[in-house]
């Protein structure tokens, strides 16, 4: 016998069909000929909790920290249905006639925990052969695959030692820095605060994503707006003037004056008037006008934190709904899967990409985006995608990005609207990387007066290309216009002179977070970066998991220590949420420092990658934990 184990009962309903099993479920599995299916509920197992080591460890007390068992202890979660799921899936693993187990959990680091803590507790038939199925969707063509390559479980031990490593780090820092916290600042806080009592969560993701929302909000408060004047110039023709921006250069007058802000404006507005005066009456002359065009390509495609942040800006939702809504059209067949860092594909899918393209193609009846498939049939756009941006082995992990399969059009009308809209947002995405670049026209000119510089430049789009299907990415000033000013212009010649004004600007301070924009910033290890293809440039460790960041955010929120504005998703602390960062700016400043959390992240990786051993890591992590207790605990 075959036992497959999942990670949900629908999934293993999905795999009872592909085998075309009787799918009439037994008590807790499906047994089939040679084949029987049973199912995890998520977490079957969890860590125990410290008095499960020793009853005194249940009172919080200095004398008891740090806390670093030698052997970790693992319980079953009682009571309820994980209970009575575990005692069914531990009797079939144990099964005498099962010669193959097949670990079909999520294929990701969560999922490979989720299972092996099962396989650990379990302990399955010894004779049994481990193989792990590993899946990028949930289509009958790639569960087969999965299926018959199924490789040695042993083959995951890496990312399984990574997965072990990360629940023990955040169990280790969760239980020791928040019991140290809570005994040394809590009866103080909580008066602070006016509440009775208060125990501090600490967590090394979670109190750095505080310490983010904190300091961006502290540097909005203490903000000063400084007011400053620029100076504009209008050039050309009265019924239609070219308007140029001066600007400080080496050559000008007010090079390194002090009466300046930033070297793009006056301080004050009668010194701006007065140098006015200087250059009334001055020949302006065109000393550049380069004239150019620009290609642009579509966008790389959506991984999890930018489709998070996509739908955030666009429906206002909050990162793990846009989480759970993907995790659903995965599920029903729609899209590959969720929980991916990579937004670019493999050679192998890039390949076969024709099914995905003929299935939307053929099966979508969705009158949009069949008129953007249509058009690339007509205008023969080329579907080879192997040599482009959009593909790269070297940029992928575990998953490609997120695109869809071309299948599972079934489901499609039983989604709500919302997810109908996330889909067709991911559909486009997708199709846009087969359309051609979009291309510009762009002006540059530099009008010198008397040495002082005005520079202008326009841009319009004079081919949408790939902006036909992504139009919201076409800026106001990019459509529709033309660049006639610059007509019959030419470098060297004078340009008539209109006039000079003043206009006020003044400095901005910070945006604060929303939420979609929260897990970009953690993506990138702390740096809200808002350009798109600078962000993919500089890309490294992140502060947590595409798995994880929408539920950190969402903890958070729980626990009270932010809030998120419904209607726009900014984030903002709480009072509680400030006091707790001033007790760990205080007391572990570290834990608030992005890379360094990053960096935790990145050793996590490289335990999965085996660049280091497990043994290491741990070794690193309760030294960690020592030395911040031990300086706390002699203060």
């Amino acid at each position: 016998m075959k036992l497959i184990i999942t990670e949900k009962p629908s999934v293993a309903m999905e795999f009872a069909k592909v085998l075309k099993l009787n799918t009439q479920r037994k008590n807790g599995y499906i047994e089939s000929g040679e084949w029987i299916i049973t199912w995890c509920l998520g977490h079957l197992v969890t860590m125990s909790y410290p008095e499960a080591y020793d009853e005194k460890l249940k009172f919080w007390t200095l004398n008891t920290l740090p806390f670093l068992p030698k052997e970790y202890k693992y319980e079953i979660i009682s009571g309820g249905v994980q209970a009575k799921q575990f005692e069914i899936v531990k009797k079939l693993l144990q099964r005498d006639d099962i010669e193959e187990i097949y670990n079909a959990g999520d294929s990701g680091r969560e999922g490979e925990y989720i299972q092996r803590l099962v396989f650990m507790m379990a302990k399955p038939n010894p004779k049994a052969k481990l193989k792990r199925v590993w899946i990028d969707s949930q289509t009958e063509e790639e569960i087969q695959r999965g299926i018959k390559e199924a490789k040695d479980m042993s083959e995951y031990d890496s990312l399984s030692n990574s997965a072990y490593l990360r629940a023990k780090e955040d169990y280790l820092i969760g239980i020791n820095f928040s019991r140290l916290l809570s005994i040394i600042f809590g009866r103080r806080i909580a008066k602070q605060i006016n509440e009775e009592k208060i125990c501090i969560s600490v967590g090394r993701v979670m109190t750095c994503v505080l310490g983010m929302v904190v300091s961006r909000e502290r540097e909005i408060r203490n903000f000063i707006k400084t007011k400053y004047y620029k100076i504009i110039g209008n050039f050309g023709k009265e019924d239609a003037p070219i308007k140029a921006e001066w600007k400080v250069t080496e050559n000008s007058k007010m090079f390194n004056s002090p009466l300046l802000y930033n070297d793009t404006g006056f301080k004050l507005e009668d010194k701006a008037n007065k140098f006015i005066e200087y250059i009334n009456g001055k020949k302006a002359v065109i000393t550049e006008l380069k004239k150019s065009k620009q290609k642009e390509n579509a966008p790389l495609l959506f991984n999890l934190a930018e489709i998070q942040n996509e739908c955030t800006k666009i429906f206002k939702i909050k990162p793990d709904e846009t989480l759970e809504i993907i995790q659903d059209l995965y599920e029903k067949k729609l899209v590959t899967y969720p929980r991916t860092d990579a937004r670019v594909l493999s050679t192998a899918i890039a390949k076969e990409i024709g099914k995905n393209l003929n299935g939307l193609y053929k099966n979508f009846k969705d009158e949009e985006i069949n008129q953007y498939i249509s058009k690339m049939i007509n205008e023969k756009y080329s579907t080879n995608l192997v040599k482009t941006k959009y593909v790269n082995d070297s940029k992928i992990t575990d998953h490609y990005a997120i695109i869809p399969t071309g299948q599972g059009f079934e489901n499609y009308n039983k989604l709500s609207d919302l997810k109908k809209e996330v889909y067709k947002l991911i559909v486009k995405r997708f199709i846009a990387i087969f359309y051609p670049p979009a291309e510009f026209n762009k002006v540059n000119l530099v009008i010198d007066v008397e040495g002082e510089q005005f520079t202008c430049s326009g841009k319009v789009c004079i081919k949408k290309g790939y902006l036909e299907v992504l139009k919201n990415r076409l800026k106001d000033n990019e459509d529709d216009k033309t660049l006639d000013v610059f007509t019959n212009l030419k470098k060297g010649q004078e340009i008539p002179v209109l006039g000079y004004e003043t206009k006020d600007s003044e400095t901005s301070p910070p945006s604060r977070y929303n939420s979609g924009g929260m897990v970009l910033a953690m993506e990138n290890a702390g740096k809200l970066i808002e350009d798109e293809a600078l962000r993919e440039q500089i890309k490294g460790a992140g502060i947590g998991t595409s798995a994880t960041r929408g539920e950190i955010i969402k903890k958070l929120e729980r626990i009270n220590y932010i809030q998120i504005n419904p209607k726009t998703q900014i984030i903002t602390p709480t009072a509680k949420g400030e006091v707790i960062y001033d007790v760990i700016v205080k007391s572990i400043p570290d834990m608030l420092n992005p890379e360094l959390t990053a960096s935790w992240e990145k050793g996590l990786d490289m335990v999965a990658k085996k660049e280091i051993e497990p043994e290491v890591f741990m070794n690193k992590l309760e030294k960690y934990i020592i030395s911040k207790v031990d300086k706390l605990v002699i203060k």
